[in-house]
């Protein structure tokens, strides 16, 4: 299983949803997010070219995409109706992914791209 660590727009991200998550459903309705987020970054370390996942070489070179839907929580109280949220992530070495963003399904990705190549956290 590989490694994961969160580039500072993802981190970014991952703030604003769990805070919006938190706001319209509770601190229980963003805690059922944050582990849905959490498995979902669990599952790309795990297999990270998994079939689930894509290839957004037209994004950013390397850049993979894998929407949370398919991320299933064992425990009944963490499930989540329906996830709306894409990780776009890369390997950055061997053993090592970077989750670059963390972005709405409704949301243009070429729109949050720009500087990913130049991005160090």
């Amino acid at each position: 299983m590989a490694r994961f660590r969160l580039a500072r727009p993802a981190q970014q991200d991952l703030a604003s949803i769990l805070s919006t998550s938190a706001e319209r459903w509770g601190r229980q309705g963003g805690r059922r997010y944050a582990a849905v987020l959490a498995a979902a970054m669990r599952k790309i370390g795990a297999d990270p070219e998994g079939p689930l996942t894509r290839s957004r070489d037209e994004l950013s070179s390397g850049l993979r995409s894998f929407h949370i839907r398919h991320t299933r929580v064992d425990s009944p109280q963490m499930k989540v109706g329906r996830p709306v949220h894409i990780l776009y992530y890369r390997k950055i070495q061997p053993g090592l992914i970077e989750i670059v963003r963390v972005l709405h399904e409704r949301m243009e990705p070429s729109r949050h791209f720009e500087t990913v190549d130049d991005d160090k956290p």
